[in-house]
């Protein structure tokens, strides 16, 4: 197989695979609570406002992780 065929079919799997995964986090902002979690860093002082989301990123890691390790185990 041409690598170059290859390469651009593993772009458009990436691809796809963004798209749902952001319709998915599009959809769940709407009835989940995730980015405003206890533990997120929320500063406001004046017209300086400064977010960090510590807790929700370590989440979304983990469960990154685990799809990761069902999908690509050998």
């Amino acid at each position: 197989m041409d690598p170059l065929q290859s390469m651009g079919k593993m772009v458009l799997v990436l691809g796809l695979f963004l798209i749902i995964i952001g319709g998915l986090m599009m959809g769940a902002g709407k009835f989940l609570n995730f980015g405003r979690l206890p533990g997120d860093i929320y500063v406001q002082k004046g017209n300086f406002t400064f977010y960090f989301p510590v807790v929700s990123m370590i989440l979304l890691s983990l469960l990154l992780t685990f799809l990761a390790n069902i999908f690509f185990r050998r």
